[in-house]
């Protein structure tokens, strides 16, 4: 019964590819003509903008409010009062090294202390 799942699993598995790289090879959307590539519409121009900050946020959140792996939202947590700070400083400034460097100044003073 396992030899049938794992050969049921590798045939899955190579149809898929096997439909990916066909699709990629044939099925290709062809690019625009350089004419419309100079120009962008305002809705990608938005989308361009987002994109980084929305990845970004979901790397970082994650370690911000559960640093040890459970969730935090005390006063000692010293990454989300520094990550705190940091949205702070971005907001006033919109100067992203500004940002990161108080953002790691304040953490690391808050580890000193041992908050």
């Amino acid at each position: 019964f396992v030899t049938l799942c794992y050969s049921l699993c590798a045939v899955f598995v190579f149809s898929l590819v096997f439909r990916c790289l066909v699709s990629f090879f044939f099925l290709r959307i062809r690019r625009p003509p350089r004419s419309t590539l100079d120009r962008s519409s305002a809705a990608s121009d938005v989308y361009k903008r987002q994109v980084p900050a929305a990845v970004l946020s979901a790397i970082i959140a994650p370690e911000l409010v559960m640093p040890g792996g459970a969730l935090d939202l005390s006063l000692g947590n010293e990454r989300l009062l520094a990550g705190l700070v940091a949205v702070l400083v971005a907001w006033r400034t919109r100067n992203v090294l500004l940002t990161v460097a108080v953002g790691m100044v304040v953490l690391w003073v808050l580890q000193v202390l041992g908050m």
